[in-house]
């Protein structure tokens, strides 16, 4: 008999999924040698009958599931000169499994350390307040979504989206992924999961080299002829010709922007989105969201947008159960991000609460918006002090115009220490203003969004990045230089892990396609 799915299956909350195994054993008539969970989603449109919804499929015969091997380069086509991925985000690590799969072995360089060095470097810079430019929450392996909530889900529809989670879950991601409408991996589970994939590249013969940074390229004739790397513990700097170089550098990589652009590698400044992160009681966004059944359920999350009449503003990236963390990857500025573990059971929420730019507000230069980003974030630096305490201020102060003077029940969780402050000096007027009137209508939406003891924590300035390296449709390379391939978030084609990764595994098939 063939597989047989059945949609739409809702067991209420306390129903183990067992129960799910014996429906398919009533339709076949006997227990089934084969069943999957497909998909599997929360209605809670009723809050006094919220309940789990599921498809499964299922058969009466064994189901093996073998992924069609991808077409390897022949030895003799393998290119003579290395292949050079820079970064080892979600792009760059996608993108140098894909290669490996295609018989072709990288180099991936990454100025930040490796993820258990990395985490080191981080709590260093939270005790000593010394920023390492290098090694912080922006750059490392894993990219800077390793320390967030893992998110998977996404707006993209990209067929590549079903392999990223697969691949996840084969490195070590917990299994569930592939059907939970809004899948995490969880920060914790994230770091295991990359130094997985890390020994993977290198067993097969790629090289994962960690503080090393690119630190210039020479281009002749609209072709890439040669790359120097520097190597950060030793300072040596090694000048090497690559057959195709990748740039999954991150969206924060402002020094490779600069040298980019001064090289003549066509680029332009892209809208993004600026603000805080808001932090709520965990358990009051679930009682808004659940009731009383919240005690019952995974921590709840929201997504919520208001469209003024000038701009939009919206919620993103909302950590259940997490923590804000401090962002910054340059001297002398503030910037925060978010992050939870795996069981989301810390006791605040928090979501970053953003309002859109565009040139219209910071100019049409390609690195206008760097400069945009980087003058907010200065001002939260002083904000809070010159120490790299973020300056905060409550919803009900921040909706009055008042500096705080002290918390309510929402303390924060920023670990670098924060400092009462208006935020009117850190922030755009406009976004201000867009951020008032978007607290006060979001209320309406979820209850208690707009709490006087919420906080706000400032400054979210890295939602995206400011700059779009520019390429070619089809080939996926630069528009102007041969042999040079913008990839993933930091390049401007895409939002997120799973669609930066997805874009690495495009962007390595077109590499690929080089040599074929």
């Amino acid at each position: 008999m063939s597989v047989r799915t059945l949609t739409d299956i809702k067991l209420p909350l306390g129903k183990d999924e067992s129960a799910l195994v014996e429906i398919a054993k009533k339709k076949l008539g006997k227990p089934p040698a084969y069943f999957a969970i497909l998909k599997k989603s929360l209605d809670a449109r009723d809050k006094s009958n919220i309940r789990f919804v599921y498809t499964i499929a299922f058969s009466d015969q064994k189901q093996r599931r073998e992924k069609e091997p991808l077409t390897r380069l022949e030895k003799a086509k393998r290119p003579q000169k290395p292949v050079l991925v820079v970064g080892s985000g979600p792009a760059g690590l996608f993108c140098a499994l894909r290669l490996i799969e295609r018989g072709i072995a990288p180099i991936v360089i990454e100025r930040g350390a490796p993820v258990d060095e990395r985490a080191a470097q981080i709590e260093r810079f939270v005790q000593t307040k010394t920023l390492n430019t290098d090694c912080n929450i922006q750059f490392g392996e894993g990219g800077a979504g390793t320390f967030s909530d893992g998110k998977l889900n996404t707006q993209t529809h990209s067929a590549l989206n079903k392999e990223v989670l697969e691949t996840f879950v084969r490195f070590g991601a917990p299994e569930e992924i592939l059907w939970l409408n809004k899948p995490h991996i969880g920060s914790d589970n994230l770091r295991r999961v990359v130094k997985n994939m890390r020994e993977y590249i290198r067993a097969q013969g790629g090289e994962v080299r960690f503080h090393t940074r690119l630190e210039d390229l020479e281009i002749a004739e609209g072709r890439l002829k040669s790359v120097t790397i520097r190597d950060l513990r030793t300072n040596e700097a090694q000048r090497t010709e690559a057959s195709a170089l990748v740039l999954a550098i991150g969206h924060s990589a402002r020094d490779t922007f600069e040298t980019l652009l001064a090289k003549g590698v066509q680029m332009q400044a892209k809208d993004f989105a600026v603000g805080v992160r808001i932090e709520h009681l965990q358990r009051d966004i679930g009682f808004s969201q659940y009731g009383e059944a919240y005690k019952l359920l995974p921590a709840a999350d929201y997504k919520l947008v208001y469209h003024g009449a000038d701009r939009a503003a919206f919620t993103f990236c909302m950590c259940p159960g997490g923590f804000v963390m401090p962002a910054a990857s340059e001297t002398g500025g503030v910037v925060t991000n978010g992050m939870s573990n795996y069981a989301r059971d810390g006791v605040n929420a928090n979501g970053a609460l953003i309002v859109q730019v565009s040139k219209a507000d910071f100019g049409e230069a390609p690195l206008d918006g760097v400069a945009f980003q980087r003058a907010i974030e200065r001002k939260a630096y002083e904000a809070g002090g010159k120490t790299y305490a973020a300056p905060v201020q409550t919803v009900g102060d921040f909706l009055e115009n008042r500096v705080s003077a002290r918390f309510g029940e929402v303390r924060p969780t920023y670990a670098a220490g924060t400092a009462f402050a208006d935020l009117r000096a850190v922030l755009p007027t406009p976004v201000c203003q867009t951020l008032r009137a978007a607290i006060v209508q979001m209320d309406k939406r979820l209850r208690g969004f707009a709490a006087p003891s919420a906080l706000l924590t400032a400054a979210e300035t890295r939602t995206s990045s400011p700059v779009r390296i520019l390429r070619d449709d089809k080939t996926l390379r630069s528009v102007n230089t041969e042999a040079l391939y913008p990839c993933g978030e930091g390049a401007g084609y895409a939002g997120g892990i799973t669609s930066s990764a997805a874009d690495g595994l495009r962007v390595a098939d077109a590499v690929y396609a080089r040599f074929v």
